[in-house]
């Protein structure tokens, strides 16, 4: 289809973010996945607001809009769902990358040759032990060492994990112990992690106090004086005002739990 090429060719960086993603389809299957999904949704927006705006005898000019609307929104989600899916995996890499570097480091120091410290890494704990058993994957097939560290860093989501790879690549294009660039490497990862926790906890503290003004004081005072102003002006507050009220600060409740949570480092301590 002419549609999805054209749409593939919108989209270069699709090929690499699908192998990032390990999704083994082609670009221009996704393609047609997403624009079939977003076509079928804006199918059902155009039907439903077709039956609201022709009890008013409005033009249809109305549903055609939103129907469109409807098809870029959910197609532009589809492509984008890519998106955070790598931010996903890199969360998981990053959550414990410092160890998978320990662990390689103890493995190297020990005496043990670079390939076998990478196949002990792969059985070891956290997301990035996949990347080096794909690396043990690419030795097996007879791919050289450096081809094979250069492609998991190519499709490495993690750029912490990117960076490991790339200094123990270059270690051994120069020719140098490879302990040395990594020793170093996580040592600069490590601060880049205490840095992090740090600026969480001057974070923490300024989200709490909005927290505390926001979703305790202000909600706990404006019940109080909106139930002594209704009772004096004679508004009655029956159940469905109060469970609207109760609905939102439900809502307060899980929009500062989500920014806690994203506040948060991503790390394993």
């Amino acid at each position: 289809m002419m549609i999805v090429d054209f749409l593939v060719s919108r989209q270069p960086m699709l090929k690499k973010k699908l192998r990032i993603v390990k999704i083994s389809t082609t670009p221009q299957d996704y393609v047609k996945k997403a624009l079939k999904s977003s076509i079928f949704f804006g199918v059902i927006f155009f039907i439903f607001t077709f039956f609201l705006t022709n009890k008013n005898g409005s033009s249809i000019f109305i549903p055609i809009v939103v129907g469109f609307i409807a098809i870029l929104f959910f197609y532009s989600l589809n492509i984008r769902k890519i998106d955070v899916m790598i931010r996903k995996k890199a969360r998981e890499i990053d959550r414990g990358v410092l160890f998978a570097g320990r662990f390689l480091l103890v493995k190297l120091n020990s005496g043990d040759p670079l390939i076998n410290a990478i196949e002990e890494s792969s059985k070891s704990y956290g997301a990035a032990s996949e990347y080096f058993s794909e690396i043990i994957r690419e030795l097996e097939l007879g791919t050289p060492i450096e081809k094979a560290l250069e492609k998991a860093t190519e499709y490495c989501p993690s750029h912490n994990l990117k960076k490991i790879l790339f200094q123990i690549t270059n270690a051994l294009k120069i020719g140098i112990d490879v302990s040395n660039y990594l020793d170093a490497t996580l040592d600069e990862i490590a601060d880049q992690q205490l840095v992090e926790i740090m600026k969480y906890g001057k974070k923490l503290s300024s989200l709490t106090m909005f927290y505390m003004l926001v979703a305790i004081i202000a909600p706990s005072l404006g019940m109080t004086l909106f139930v002594v102003i209704a009772s004096l002006i004679s508004i009655n507050l029956d159940l469905l005002a109060f469970s609207f009220i109760v609905l939102a600060l439900i809502f307060i409740q899980f929009i500062f739990i989500t920014l806690f949570k994203s506040a948060r480092p991503i790390m394993e301590v």
